[in-house]
């Protein structure tokens, strides 16, 4: 009974909400705000139909709207709003808040909600948008000065703003931080509020019954134990899978990525601290001839490594052709032996007391990182609609890969580079990068991070072009490169995960928000 009751409450408030967003009375840029609320309270998958058709209003009716003219909090706020959603809007929307030498005008600093919805938007630029560098170098300046003047709420809205930039940030985290911060909010609308605290535990009672079923899996297939110098990171890459989509309706693709993003930290293993060149040559040229017979001379482990991938993706594989009518064997062992044959470079390299350039690093360590062979399993474990136009791009690995790749692995580099040369390695893009340009390593980091803000600007665009993938499989491909930031934001929290990175996992998988 208590749990029809429960049911009940939650279908009640987001009837409410709903009501409150499809509400034809009520101002623009009021319920723009409520549908930036709803997404960072992670709301957008119940309302969905509903945010697409008030966007759509809103974008036909913004010109003549003159309060989005007049602020710049909503002249940010729509913009960014828009853009995340696929709108093309220009930069030059804000030209009207500069004065006649085409500077912000001096009241804008103090203007506190406008910089902080400008400081957002200002993470949505193209390449090319040089005004939109500015406002993100003007407001970041701003609201430091700002946390002095303002409330104490304001101010760890601030704190977290300019910490947690947007590209850092994995959305259920932002979800779990903003529930709290919207609960101390004056202006909190307190039937919102009841519904993001209900849909985060209703979620998270889904994301523990997944790890639970995986847990499972783990164990019987034994190369934990098998393979005593892997890392055994099964809570990781789930975290990982719940950073690309958290939504209920995502379970099989967050299942699946699972399965493959364990097998690849196994593997990676392999090729990093187990296997002598030779083998891990025969280990290859296995993989890319998809044939067991080529494993039979190898030690053991490494047999039990590639018949885990070879049983794991094949069912994989016959589960979509028997469910889809696609058959993505190819793809899919396409994607694994071109980046095992970018691992086995890396190992050559390490072998042979090597230091590639910059760009021969970037260009193998882009595939190396298993971003791609994340997206290609992922294109197929969403159980969409597969035309041959998007294989066909697929199969090349097209931007929409290879940014969010880029991301992952240059993020990763800045934050293990220390780590693997202990180990050996001596490919990585810092110390490349270094060699190259005789810099400092303070100087090398802080031009490979502005390599990483130029990548999101392309990955910016890729919202807004006109994609034969499908808009679900888009946003996570962006979503690769936020949780890689995220996780790679304090340390390596893949790798070798600190206090800070296994109390965040607690906060999502474990700890339930109080419905007081």
């Amino acid at each position: 009974m208590q749990g029809e009751l429960y049911e009940d409450r939650v279908k009640k408030v987001e009837e409410d909400v709903r009501s409150m967003i499809n509400n034809e009375n009520a101002d623009l840029v009021e319920t723009l705000e409520l549908i930036d609320d709803v997404q960072r309270l992670d709301l957008g998958h119940r309302f969905e139909k509903d945010i697409a058709r008030a966007l759509v209003k809103f974008a036909s009716s913004k010109g003549c709207n003159e309060r989005v003219e007049k602020s710049l909090h909503a002249t940010a706020l729509s913009f960014r709003i828009l853009r995340q959603h696929g709108y093309e809007v220009s930069q030059d929307i804000f030209n009207r808040f500069k004065d006649d030498s085409g500077n912000f005008k001096e009241f804008l600093g103090k203007d506190v909600q406008g910089m902080l919805s400008l400081y957002e938007a200002s993470y949505l630029a193209f390449e090319g948008e040089n005004l939109l560098d500015k406002t993100l170098a003007f407001t970041r300046m701003h609201l430091k000065d700002l946390k002095r003047d303002v409330s104490k709420s304001i101010a760890e809205q601030i704190s977290h703003a300019l910490e947690v930039p947007l590209h850092h940030r994995m959305l259920r985290l932002e979800a779990r931080w903003y529930i709290e911060a919207y609960s101390k909010r004056e202006d909190a609308n307190g039937v919102l509020l009841e519904l993001a605290k209900l849909d985060f535990n209703i979620v998270q009672s889904v994301h523990q019954t997944e790890l639970q079923e995986m847990s499972r899996w783990w164990k019987g297939m034994g190369l934990a134990n098998k393979l005593s110098f892997s890392r055994d990171r099964l809570m990781e890459c789930f975290f990982w899978t719940v950073g690309m989509a958290y939504e209920p309706q995502f379970s099989h693709f967050r299942k699946g990525l699972t399965k493959v993003f364990s097998l690849i930290t196994a593997i990676d293993d392999v090729y990093d601290v187990y296997g002598t060149l030779d083998e891990l040559e025969l280990f290859t040229d296995a993989v890319e001839r998809w044939d067991i017979s080529v494993v039979k001379n190898l030690p053991n482990c490494m047999k039990l490594s590639f018949l885990a991938l070879y049983n794991t993706v094949n069912e994989m594989a016959y589960d979509n052709l028997k469910d889809n009518e696609e058959d993505s064997l190819p793809y899919l062992t396409k994607a694994w032996a071109d980046m095992l044959k970018a691992f086995l470079q890396e190992a050559k390299w390490s072998y042979n007391k090597d230091m590639p350039t910059f760009r021969d690093y970037l260009d193998n360590a882009w595939v190396s990182v298993s971003g791609v062979v994340m997206l290609v399993h992922t294109y197929f474990l969403l159980n969409q609609t597969v035309t041959k136009q998007a294989l066909g791009g697929l199969e090349k690995y097209p931007d929409l890969l290879r940014w969010p790749s880029m991301i992952f692995q240059l993020f990763n580099d800045l934050t293990t580079s220390a780590a693997e040369l202990e180990t050996g390695k001596t490919a990585n893009a810092i110390h490349c990068y270094m060699r190259e340009t005789s810099l400092s390593e303070k100087r090398a980091c802080k031009d490979i991070r502005n390599v990483v803000d130029r990548t999101w600007k392309k990955i910016n665009e890729e919202r807004v072009v006109d994609s034969s993938f499908g808009e679900p499989f888009v946003e996570l491909a962006i979503n690769l490169a936020r949780i890689a930031q995220c996780t790679y934001q304090y340390g390596d929290g893949l790798g070798d995960p600190d206090e800070r990175a296994k109390n965040r996992v607690l906060s999502l998988m474990i700890e339930p928000v109080s419905l007081i």
